[in-house]
């Protein structure tokens, strides 16, 4: 896997956007502090403004880092899955849950809700999920559903990813290969039902 140039290993910006998603984490978007982001890398205030211009800049660019991990788990699949569309949504599907699982700092970064940024970089956002939405409509325009199953599917399937995922992240179903399969099957059993 190639590494995104914006992203080398230890450099300057990827340390300031890790800080920035861990001052998210403990801060929320309210609390959100350039200057202690600059103070936890070690730099003045004006290194964060150098490598992302203002606020909603640097709030874009950890989107941005964001999706990048998540892009290329994507891309992989997509490609492991190039003969089944049905497949690729279900794989997508669960390495999503995985994703979320396994990145518990990124899920404040993907719950972001700022008014002022959201009017501008809603897009941005939802960049994570619009690979299965898109396979979702197609697979559903494949074999003939109507729009009203196709929206109930995706409800179902994104209902199904996220549910998942707070469920193992707050205890109520131990993470593990039986119960990723359970992720699995469920989601796999909507598709096979119209």
């Amino acid at each position: 896997m190639s590494e995104h140039p914006k992203y080398r290993r230890n450099s300057k910006r990827e340390d300031l956007i890790k800080a920035g998603i861990a001052e998210i984490n403990a801060h929320g978007i309210a609390g959100f502090s350039i200057r202690s982001v600059a103070a936890a890398c070690g730099v003045s205030c004006a290194a964060p403004a150098k490598h992302f211009g203002n606020r909603n800049g640097f709030l874009a660019a950890i989107i941005e880092y964001v999706n990048s991990q998540w892009r290329e788990r994507q891309l992989c699949i997509i490609e492991e899955h190039k003969d089944s569309i049905k497949d690729q949504i279900i794989g997508l599907s669960v390495a999503y849950v995985q994703f979320l699982v396994e990145n518990p700092h990124f899920r404040s970064i993907l719950m972001l809700k700022d008014d002022e940024f959201d009017n501008t970089y809603h897009k941005l956002r939802g960049e994570m999920t619009s690979i299965t939405q898109k396979l979702v409509d197609e697979y559903c325009k494949s074999v003939n559903m109507d729009d009203d199953v196709r929206a109930r599917k995706l409800y179902v399937v994104r209902s199904l990813i996220f549910g998942a995922a707070l469920m193992f992240d707050n205890g109520e179903m131990e993470y593990s290969e039986k119960t990723m399969e359970y992720v699995r099957t469920s989601i796999a059993r909507e598709f096979e039902l119209a």
